[in-house]
């Protein structure tokens, strides 16, 4: 971590002197550091101009999920579910981060049933009474980036699977009790794993969350499968995505291999996932989108 000088202006650019703003900051992460654990550097904490701008794309990602929410039924396609995303995002001045993102073709994933993640929108596919879907949301707004996703029950749904649906929302809120700062990312993991198990359900083990906020996706990669007291250090102004993937059977995972995009549980059971997009405080949490 590159320190300026006592008496020069601080990293953060708040205008203070080092000495008057983040010096203590740096010199108790500096100890974390020295006693094995994985910190973070100044570019992946925000500072306060940073997080109101990611604010601002955060507003709308929320919006294009609102409309997701009112609009979403049996009978239309999940290129519908695209084309609403991509209006209502670029209406608002925005751009639709997963648009072309690595050849990413849509601006939106929708996962439907034993789609773990990252299901591309068609006009094929049509929402039919009893799906269960995910619609995960990011934004680009003037180069901030926001991400948030949330599921969507369609019509007459098993108690089965709303039970997942549920529990995967649950265990989202389980994790989020341990974001504070000083505290480890696995803390939270473990608090996700711990949760998801007594329900006899299984997360994704080697797909996880992100930081987020300057770029799509930052470090660190966030496992929910992980152990209390390890991972990275949370500290206030690091901003991150708690993501867990919820599978009804084993946690096992595969790849579509026609678009090289589409994950699917491997026992073809179904699987949930609820996303925000969480900035630590100084004494605690506040979610920036969901």
């Amino acid at each position: 971590m590159k320190k300026p000088g006592r008496n020069d202006a601080c990293w953060c650019g708040s205008g203070k002197k080092y000495k008057k703003c983040h010096i203590e900051f740096d010199e108790r992460i500096e100890e974390i550091e020295a006693q094995g654990h994985i910190v973070p550097d100044h570019s992946i904490i925000k500072t306060k101009e940073q997080i109101e701008k990611i604010k601002e794309s955060a507003k709308i990602n929320i919006a294009v999920l609102d409309y997701v929410a009112e609009h979403i039924r049996a009978g239309i396609s999940t290129a519908e579910i695209d084309r609403w995303v991509y209006d209502v995002t670029t209406k608002m001045g925005g751009i639709p981060a997963p648009l072309n993102y690595e050849g990413f073709p849509k601006s939106v994933c929708t996962s439907l049933n034993d789609e773990v993640c990252h299901g591309i929108p068609s006009e094929d596919i049509i929402l039919k009474d009893g799906d269960i879907i995910n619609v995960d949301v990011s934004t680009n707004l003037n180069g901030y980036y926001s991400d948030s996703s949330r599921m969507f029950c369609i019509g007459d749904v098993s108690p089965e699977k709303r039970a997942l649906v549920k529990a995967a929302k649950q265990a989202l809120q389980e994790g989020l009790k341990e974001v504070k700062p000083w505290g480890f990312l696995g803390d939270m993991g473990q608090a996700v794993n711990d949760f998801v198990q007594s329900k006899g359900y299984s997360v994704v083990r080697n797909i996880g969350g992100h930081g987020i906020g300057l770029e799509f996706h930052e470090e660190p990669w966030v496992s929910y499968v992980s152990k209390r007291g390890t991972e990275m250090l949370m500290v206030p102004g690091f901003i991150f995505t708690i993501e867990p993937m919820i599978n009804m059977g084993r946690p096992e995972i595969y790849t579509d291999e026609e678009n090289g995009w589409t994950i699917y549980t491997q026992d073809g059971l179904p699987s949930a996932q609820w996303e925000i997009q969480v900035l630590v405080t100084e004494d605690g949490y506040e979610i920036i989108s969901y």
